[in-house]
């Protein structure tokens, strides 16, 4: 999993927000706003972990079984790259 340049993750008081900036603007009206667990996945994804990392950290971080935190990844992954904001990579 890869987040697509063009979007930034910001924090707008309490809540947690990513935009697009740049030319990206052009093609992605709005922003989107994160729970804290997807925050945390946003991030972790920015820094190159894979989906098996990813189903770990999310287990270690909120104390979930394996089968929620795998489904929990797979949705947000899905729903990053279903909006443009990421790509599943080889």
């Amino acid at each position: 999993m890869k987040l697509k340049d063009g979007f930034v993750l910001r924090q707008i008081a309490d809540t947690w927000v990513v935009m697009a900036i740049g030319e990206t603007m052009m093609d992605f009206n709005g922003m989107i706003t994160l729970n804290e667990t997807g925050m945390f996945l946003w991030k972790a994804v920015g820094e190159g972990e894979e989906l098996s990392a990813l189903v770990s950290s999310l287990m270690m971080e909120y104390n979930v079984a394996k089968e929620q935190a795998e489904a929990d990844v797979k949705e947000f992954c899905d729903k990053l790259v279903e909006i443009g904001c990421a790509e599943y990579i080889a």
